[in-house]
Formats: C-alpha cells, structure tokens, sequence
C-alpha cells in the first residue's frame, strides 16, 4: 500500500494539542516525560496497532496518549464501549473483540455454532456501526475431535456469518495460536486455516496470523505469510521466543523482513503489537514501532 507519511509529533507538541502538559506529563511514563524529542516521520506503510492487555501502557486513555505520540493507528482487542476515547485521539480499533465467544468453545463443534454465530453477528453490527475493520473469531479446541472435522464445522458456521460480514463491509479474522500453550487449540497451523477459509470462500473471513504463536509451531513465518498471504486479515507481534520484546538482539524473528514480506504482498489491513514488555513498555513499543516501520 502507498506511504501516508504519518507524523510521529514532538512530545510538546502532543501535549500543547490534547491536554495541560504537566497534568499530562505527571500520569505518564518517564520515557514520555523526557525532554522533546526531534519529530520523525513514519514510513506508514504498515499501520501498526497494540493489544492493550499486553502492553502495560496503563489504562485507556494512557495508552491512547502513548498510541497516539507514535503516530500509531490504534489499539487491538477492546470493546465498543471505548469508541469514544479512542476518537477522542483520532485512533480506531484494529481488531475487535468478541464478548460471548473465545478460545475453548468456537466453530469447530456444530452445537456452538447458535452461540458463536449470535455472538460474532452482534459484534460485526457494532464493528460497521463504528468504522472499525476487523472483528476476532476462533476455533475452540479439539477435545477429541480429528482436524478436518473441525475444519468442516468451521467452514458450515463461518458461512452463516460471512453474508453479513460481507454487507457490513467487515472482516471476521479467526486467530491462529500455537496449541503448545494454549493446549489443544485446533487452529494452530497457517495451513488448516487457509484451507478453512478457503471453504468458507467469501473475501471477508480472513485469519488473524500471530507471527509468535506461528513460530511455536515451528513454522516458517516467511513462507507461510508469502504462501497464504490472502487468506489474512490480520498480524500480532511477538518476540519468539519468550513473547517479549520484539527487538532482534533477544529472539530469533527477524521483524523487519517479516514486515518486508507483508509489504510486498500488499497487505492493507494492520499489524499489531502483542509482546509483553520485559523493559520500559514505552521504550519497547517506540522500538517496536521502528523497526516494523519499513
């Protein structure tokens, strides 16, 4: 996609725009506290986001402030109910999430499919309501069940909620997580999810590619991402291993050719941070940021 040129602005010049800087500067982290900082410009070619849960940012607003200073586009797995403060800083949600549906209990048993299908439909309704592009769907596990039956299942219920998503111009993205910590997880592999969407068949259901949870699965992120790079919607970050910091000093994906490879396939949705910070959450993200700004 073409370069927007995102503008990371000065520390005083975001706090001059939003509120009093020292009411601002005294809740923030001493990484935003620091004397200004030359403005720099981001590429913008991939729109990078952050899951909240993970980033350690401190509440909403805090970590808005912080999304925001980086010239970010938005903040990963949250609710409608916080539409408000994220327009507040010109961000949006780049995944949403789904409250009635997670990782145990998904499509892939045919008696969750009422709830699952109820739960997603609602959450594709809110998503178009707001403008926001991606909503969160999964698997469940497998509980016994053989992988291509689950597959099926899956195919059979995402077609129930594909017309919608398709009308209110919304992509359902089902996370890929590695079943090595998330135990018996059955969407564990790029390969059955590409396959699953393939039987779905529908443009708007996509795969939520977790580059880390990937890469405990010992797969070959670069090639996987270049094999099956239209079937996904989505990307989260993560330092493998360990899930931490995401910088090439202490694990072992290189993130700036990963992101080289996501440009090349003319990826146009976002990339999301979820690394769980070992350091300075803001120095981490701020780091994060630069090296997938490619």
């Amino acid at each position: 996609m073409p370069a927007h040129n995102v503008t990371v602005v000065t520390r005083r010049g975001f706090l001059t725009r939003s509120v009093s800087a020292a009411a601002f500067a005294a809740g923030l982290p001493a990484a935003l506290r620091a004397a200004d900082a030359p403005a720099k410009k981001l590429k913008g070619n991939i729109r990078q986001g952050v899951s909240l849960w993970s980033c350690k940012l401190g509440k909403l607003d805090k970590a808005c402030e912080v999304v925001a200073s980086l010239g970010m586009a938005g903040i990963d797995l949250i609710h409608p109910d916080a539409a408000e403060t994220l327009k507040k800083y010109n961000l949006t949600c780049t995944m949403m999430s789904t409250k009635g549906h997670g990782i145990p209990v998904g499509f892939n048993r045919k008696e969750n499919h009422d709830k699952c299908v109820e739960a997603v439909s609602k959450a594709i309704e809110a998503a178009a309501e707001l403008g926001w592009r991606n909503v969160i769907c999964f698997s469940g596990n497998r509980k016994g069940l053989p992988d291509d039956e689950g597959l099926a299942n899956c195919v059979v219920g995402l077609k129930r909620v594909a017309p919608l998503a398709e009308k209110k111009k919304v992509y359902v993205c089902m996370e890929l997580l590695n079943s090595k910590q998330h135990k018996d997880y059955m969407a564990d592999s790029s390969d059955w999810g590409a396959k699953m969407c393939e039987g779905v068949g529908s443009d708007r259901i996509k795969l939520l590619f977790d580059i880390y949870h990937m890469a405990m699965m010992e797969e070959d992120v670069i090639a996987q991402i270049r094999k099956h790079h239209k079937y996904i919607g989505h990307y989260h970050t993560g330092g493998y291993p360990g899930r931490a910091e995401i910088d090439l000093k202490s694990q072992k994906t290189d993130y700036a050719a990963v992101m080289k490879v996501i440009l090349e396939t003319k990826f146009d949705g976002y990339v999301a941070h979820e690394f769980v910070p070992k350091r300075d959450p803001v120095k981490s993200l701020t780091e994060a940021v630069e090296i997938c700004d490619v």
